[in-house]
């Protein structure tokens, strides 16, 4: 009868112990391009906030250039008419059409700087809630990165321990990450602790 070796088990549990390792190095780098990815949306989100805030700030500049414009109108105009009335019996009549035409073009000029303002303010208006949806998002990618880059770490531990329940730490926080860097892209869930 033919002798069968029986592997030793100490060797058996060392290379139990180097697949496992593999295991959680593979999966680690999963963890990495989970984070930069989430890394990603959270550059993006602070760009965009910060971009939307910029053009909104810049569409106010111009409400306010818009308003003072309206308002010189307004002013000439009065200006105009208690000129008209003091001198109306000393105009002649081509003066005096002439001065009315202005009249018009003053008022037509105010009406136009107001109704310029309406559609700058509701432009502004979009703009910021474009920063506010981007500002909402950029917590949850900030989050994200920090349970991704704890899940590294103890997946490092997990390896060099080769202990499974530090795995299992790891795969939490990691899913908990990623979950969060998915919701910071879609904003499915609001957690009332997040932004």
């Amino acid at each position: 009868m033919a002798e069968v070796e029986l592997p030793n088990p100490e060797e058996l549990e060392e290379l139990k112990g180097k697949t496992f390792g593999k295991r959680v190095a593979l999966v680690t780098a999963l963890f990495a391009v989970v984070l930069a990815l989430a890394a990603l949306g959270g550059n993006h989100a602070a760009k965009e906030m910060l971009l939307a805030q910029q053009r909104a700030s810049d569409q106010w500049a111009f409400y306010q250039a818009k308003s003072i414009r309206e308002h010189e109108s307004r002013v000439h105009k009065q200006l105009l008419e208690v000129e008209l009335a003091q001198q109306h019996a000393g105009l002649t009549p081509d003066a005096r059409r002439q001065t009315e035409a202005a009249l018009a073009a003053l008022g037509d000029e105010a009406q136009r700087y107001n109704t310029e303002k309406k559609e700058i303010e509701e432009e502004a208006k979009a703009l910021e809630r474009e920063r506010d949806l981007y500002r909402a998002k950029d917590p949850y990618f900030e989050y994200a990165e920090a349970l991704l880059q704890i899940a590294i770490v103890m997946a490092s531990i997990a390896i060099v321990s080769g202990s499974r329940p530090v795995f299992l730490i790891s795969l939490t926080m990691a899913l908990l990450g990623a979950l969060l860097a998915f919701d910071g892209s879609t904003l499915l869930v609001k957690l009332p602790l997040i932004g």
